[in-house]
């Protein structure tokens, strides 16, 4: 990228933001604070789980937000009988009788990983190296899936019959765990409006892959206060039971807390908040604003919480005053 200083990048990425949300806008309404969450994740170099109940868009805000920047992208119906290799790929005997492998849809830019907790633990796990690793394993070979690679996957939490909750160490693969609710009124009357017309809407490409990588680098480069920083470690160490630095809550309400990948998250969202907003360098109140998303999945409640009907989120709130 032809920029003549970070200032400058730190500039386009913002402009680029903005044009990104009015892009999307054109298709998505009312979901502003998810589009953010989602574009912080694509720009930390994490990935993303969306929860909601059905017909809220999930899908669709994928589909708008992959068609906005120009990556290859994938979509991958997860379903109970889906296996492995029907992720990754498998290897195929040619006419010289020799394997060639054959790529699976994970080898995309944008995988949008669909109702992830249809399919068993086996499928789901297929993925795990792919997030962390950037790379598939194959009968002792080593591919590498072209970056950048996001994997945003959706979930239904309301139906779970003939459903596999993802385990923990999946779990914490993923940046953001965020939460769709249902429109406000006026923007049901809007999406309803402009999805009943026969409208068709067409999207520009805003911003290239190659683009994108740039801005990962950047974001890690944006400089933070210490202040800052051991506020976001803090804020992790303190959800853990029964240890040094525990708040009071985490030792009545919590069996398990957020060990340090939600640490890196933390500072890593709030640079990229930062950025996002229009500022050179990350405050507290960075830190706070990706604080919920970031730890709601990496935080388990014990009985105690249920039958006094304490949410994780409400146990966040406690640990962020």
């Amino acid at each position: 990228m032809n920029f003549k200083s970070e200032v400058e990048a730190a500039n386009s990425l913002h402009a680029d933001y903005k044009k990104l949300l009015e892009e999307i806008g054109k298709k998505i309404y009312g979901q502003d604070e998810i589009i953010k969450k989602v574009l912080i994740s694509i720009f930390s170099n994490g990935h993303c789980l969306l929860i909601g109940v059905p017909g809220l868009a999930k899908t669709l805000l994928v589909n708008t937000i992959a068609q906005v920047l120009d990556l290859k992208y994938q979509r991958i119906q997860f379903t109970p009988d889906l296996m492995p290799s029907d992720i990754i790929g498998t290897e195929i005997l040619n006419n010289e009788r020799r394997f060639n492998f054959i790529k699976g849809p994970l080898f995309a830019n944008i995988l949008l990983a669909d109702e992830i907790n249809r399919t068993p633990p086996k499928t789901q796990s297929a993925l795990l190296e792919a997030m962390q690793e950037k790379m598939v394993t194959v009968n002792g070979k080593n591919y590498e899936i072209e970056k950048p690679f996001f994997v945003l996957a959706t979930q239904n939490p309301i139906e779970q019959e003939g459903t596999y909750p993802l385990p923990e160490a999946q779990l914490d693969r993923f940046m953001f765990s965020i939460y769709l609710d249902y429109p406000k009124l006026e923007d049901e009357i809007s999406i309803v409006e402009n999805t009943t017309c026969g409208k068709e809407i067409a999207l520009n490409k805003i911003i290239s892959g190659e683009k994108i990588s740039y801005y990962q680098k950047l974001i890690q480069k944006v400089p933070i206060n210490r202040n800052v920083l051991e506020y976001a470690v803090n804020l992790a160490a303190k959800s853990r039971p029964n240890t040094e630095f525990s708040h009071p809550m985490a030792n009545e309400h919590i069996n398990w807390g957020a060990g340090p990948r939600a640490s890196q998250y933390l500072v890593i969202g709030a640079k990229a908040h930062a950025l996002l907003s229009g500022k050179y360098s990350p405050d507290i109140e960075d830190v706070k604003e990706v604080a919920v998303s970031i730890l709601r999945h990496r935080i388990m409640k014990n009985y105690k919480a249920e039958a006094e009907g304490i949410s994780v989120e409400d146990i966040i709130t406690e640990l962020l005053k």
